[in-house]
């Protein structure tokens, strides 16, 4: 059973290298057999000839997705006489999306396949059975798992740490989530690994979309990625992402980022999610997220990842089927006679028995409410619906005792003969009773106190809007407008897309108590109109418009996945993709050097900050070695060298005053001095600069209230740096500064400039890129045409001399067969055409020229020969 992809089960976590590649032979989209793929060891001839014959007998493939989940959507259940009996889980969500998808979202020929666990131990003899017959008959691909593996990976880790987490709770003592183990992180990892093995028997990485569901596989993403830099992953959350506060206290925070990072699309049901991810990609990965055409998007080393923000919704063919049932009407009638028509009124709640769906303080609010509103006892009943809890420990027993023990309480002091205040179900029903319940509640209840979406309201929606044999039932004729009302946490996700509802703080028992008072005291037009604002919205974005649109986003996130150069970096779980365009390489220094040693006339632009001298460095000042170098670069005749910076020109001269024959540019090129004992120069006209009067008194105000942050006044421009402020509220603060400097100097000779950790207002026109045109311009008129130009930065500001020494080819100012070479530092979208990856590549690179022109200036001239010919 264990795929050939991969030949050690921990490989990837720890930190091995890739596998060689498995040449031409693909693994088959279906396999033929459970488990087992087919011989991948014949002949390049054998493999050319089946594939040659699979294309002439087959057309295009069909669109395919592999959904992955930690169970699969199938029911089984052991025969008397031996074996399993297998059918589909209707209730779940897996096979709701598809068979939407294929019937209302024109997708009817998509194939899907399915990856994932089973809910019972299937013992290793039956393994290759159950496996083949899920694979033919349901074309599901089981992970079979051992039990104790099973138990430390979904009771350990998932139910004990990450659950707790993202639902905010902190394992502030043994107790309460209980503290990270390393063994079950462990665990968590080797049965990603082993989900990942499973798709690798049934993936064609060229056209499969694979689409993860679920906190259970956050490290999947970077085992598919590793093994297929292309491959079209998208992930789904289906709980909460809690705020950075509360997600950096896990120890393994970013691998489990940077996993999530290697998918192509990552879904959260809603903003509030989506902002808290993003939160912890900029506080813990320095990573920035901007929105393109309406699509929030992170540039994660070249690739792309987009952020999808959509809640998830019901499966209206699946409700509409079960409202038709007889068993439903017999329901609907029997539970009439139970309330209605003993003039009752039913609350309904309906949740699973776990510390976060807030039941106690439902009971607490309702007990509220009827002592502070005696005319509702004797008329209103709250029927909460307890579903057996997914989890298992201490807390599920304390909510179970707890909420025993309040209903007996609100039951003993407010029930009569002939009424009992809270019924209470605690044993499972069937769905048609659940659509019952639906059918004939006043008003739906659903306090959590946190939940990744709960689609109980839209299920309530649903049933509450009927059908005619629902109505018949009720004694509605046709026109009559249907009415609900609900009564909703703004702690879940299926809040924000209600806004006919009554949002309430479940901590806050007096308010929700007022809130049920409110909606059994709302008028009948006020219902219509709540309801019916629910029902477009529930009927229009059901749970097949949710995966279309996350397909779709998927398939143009992966549009230019074969258009890139892909390869792989780092190790285990820190390991990603980078991907660039075809034309952007890495700049070899063999290439630069044979360059540099064939030609005569060479310019050398160097940016310091980010440059020669990492963004991070605490000390910015030049260190002796690089002076030195600098020193050997300038004593070569054939070269002029530059040091383009941002910084005034008091501070380069101080720096490199060591420096005779080194060109400074400071202040963006504002001022220029050709060598140490020239005079400053000014690239544009000398400007007014009685605009600071306007700036600064600006600047200085949100210095105050932002801390960390500084101002730096030069002589020509003024910055605001918040690179020691909290990165949020500093980028947050800069937007705001930005716009508000846009106003108030708009009628001012100055631009404003957002860049990496700061704010600039500057003369207008000045810009690196001045310096490139002046010295190509100045060496023009003295007859010199230069046949070398290395120019290298690493930020917006550098892009400017990029773009004026790439243009300048082939122009006049440069020898027809000058060498160019514009150089940006990391691998990101810029107008180099060349990278390396970092101040330190760049510091050897510089160090390298040096030597060479030490080298041929101290060569001594060669021999002649005396001897008579």
């Amino acid at each position: 059973m264990v795929s050939r992809s991969y030949s050690n089960l921990l490989e990837l976590a720890s930190g091995g290298e890739p596998l060689p590649s498995l040449g031409r032979r693909r693994i088959p989209r279906v396999v033929t057999a459970s488990g087992i793929v087919p011989d991948l060891d014949c002949s390049d001839d054998d493999a050319d000839a089946a594939s040659a014959a699979s294309d002439h007998s087959s057309h295009a493939p069909r669109e395919r997705a592999i959904i992955v989940a930690n169970q699969l959507p199938v029911r089984a259940t052991r025969r008397d006489g031996g074996g399993w009996k297998f059918s589909w889980d209707d209730d779940s969500l897996l096979l709701q999306l598809r068979d939407s998808l294929r019937v209302h979202h024109g997708r009817a020929d998509m194939e899907f396949v399915y990856v994932g666990g089973l809910r019972d131990d299937v013992p290793p003899a039956d393994h290759d059975e159950v496996a083949h017959e899920l694979l033919e008959g349901f074309r599901c691909v089981p992970t079979f798992l051992p039990a104790d593996l099973r138990s430390r990976f979904y009771h350990g880790f998932c139910k004990q740490q990450l659950w707790p987490l993202f639902h905010y709770m902190l394992p502030l003592s043994p107790e309460l989530g209980g503290r990270f183990d390393r063994l079950l992180w462990q665990a968590y990892v080797s049965v990603n690994k082993i989900f990942a093995d499973k798709i690798l028997e049934v993936i064609s990485p060229d056209e499969d979309f694979v689409w993860v569901h679920d906190y259970h596989l956050m490290v999947l993403p970077t085992f598919l990625r590793k093994r297929f830099n292309r491959v079209k992953l998208g992930f789904f959350l289906h709980s909460p992402f809690p705020s950075s506060e509360i997600y950096k206290t896990l120890p393994v925070r970013e691998e489990l980022l940077r996993s999530l990072l290697n998918a192509d699309l990552i879904g959260f049901h809603t903003f509030d999610y989506a902002r808290h991810f993003l939160s912890c990609c900029s506080r813990m990965l320095g990573l920035k997220y901007e929105s393109q055409r309406g699509y929030i998007a992170l540039e994660y080393y070249g690739r792309t990842v987009t952020i999808k923000i959509l809640p998830v919704g019901v499966h209206l063919g699946q409700l509409q089927s079960v409202l038709n049932l007889p068993e439903t009407g017999v329901k609907v009638a029997e539970l009439l006679k139970q309330f209605c028509h003993r003039n009752r009124l039913m609350l309904l709640g309906v949740d699973d028995m776990d510390i976060f769906k807030g039941i106690s303080l439902k009971l607490l609010a309702f007990e509220q409410l009827l002592m502070q509103h005696p005319e509702w006892r004797g008329r209103v009943v709250l029927v909460q619906i307890a579903n057996p809890a997914r989890g298992r420990g201490r807390d599920v027993q304390e909510v179970q005792e707890e909420s025993y023990a309040m209903v007996s309480r609100i039951n003993e002091a407010f029930g009569q003969p002939d009424y009992q205040p809270v019924i209470l179900i605690d044993e499972p029903l069937q769905f048609y009773e659940r659509m019952a319940y639906y059918v004939v509640a006043e008003c739906c209840l659903v306090t959590a106190v946190r939940d990744g979406m709960n689609l109980i309201p839209y299920e309530y929606v649903i049933a509450r809007q009927g059908n005619e044999k629902i109505d018949r039932i009720l004694g509605l004729s046709p026109s009559t407008r249907k009415k609900s009302m609900l009564v909703v946490s703004e702690f879940i996700g299926c809040s924000p897309s209600l806004s006919g509802a009554i949002r309430v703080n479940p901590w806050n028992i007096d308010s929700v108590a007022d809130a049920m008072d409110s909606a059994l005291e709302m008028t009948e037009g006020e219902k219509v109109l709540r309801h019916e604002k629910h029902h477009r919205y529930v009927s229009t974005h059901d749970v097949g418009y949710w995966a279309n649109s996350f397909l779709q986003d998927l398939e143009r996130t992966c549009l230019d996945h074969n258009r890139r150069r892909c390869w792989g970096i780092g190790f285990g779980l820190k390991f990603r993709v980078v991907a660039l365009d075809p034309n952007f390489k890495k700049l070899a220094v063999e290439h630069l050097v044979s360059a540099y040693r064939r030609t005569t006339t060479r310019i050398i632009l160097l940016d310091y900050d980010g440059t020669l001298m990492p963004q991070t460095s605490f000390g910015k000042s030049p260190s002796s070695k690089t002076i030195d170098m600098l020193n050997s670069l300038c004593r070569d005749k054939n070269n002029m060298v530059f040091l383009v910076s941002a910084k005034s020109r008091m501070t380069l001269n101080e720096w490199f005053s060591p420096c005779g024959n080194l060109g400074l540019a400071a202040e963006h090129g504002y001022f220029l001095r050709l060598r140490r004992d020239a005079e400053w120069e000014t690239c544009v006209p000398i400007t007014d600069c009685s605009w600071k009067q306007i700036a600064e008194p600006v600047m200085k105000t949100y210095t105050e209230t932002t801390d960390g942050s500084t101002i730096e006044d030069k002589e020509t421009a003024i910055v605001w740096c918040y690179e020691d402020a909290d990165p949020d509220f500093g980028s947050c603060q800069a937007k705001e500064l930005h716009d508000h400097l846009e106003s108030v100097l708009a009628n001012e000779p100055v631009s404003v400039k957002a860049g990496m950790n700061h704010v600039e207002v500057k003369p207008q026109g000045v810009s690196k890129g001045l310096v490139a045109k002046r010295i190509l311009a100045t060496m023009q008129e003295r007859g010199v045409l230069p046949d070398f130009i290395l120019c290298i930065g690493d930020d917006r500001s550098d892009e400017d001399m990029f773009e004026v020494i790439t243009t300048a080819v082939n122009g006049p100012s440069l020898n027809p067969e000058a060498e160019v070479f514009a150089c940006t530092v990391g691998r990101k979208p810029s107008k180099a055409k060349y990278y390396l990856d970092d101040p330190a590549d760049i510091v050897r690179l510089i160090q390298g020229l040096a030597n060479v022109s030490d080298q041929m200036h101290s060569a001594p001239p060669p021999a002649i020969d005396t001897v008579p010919r």
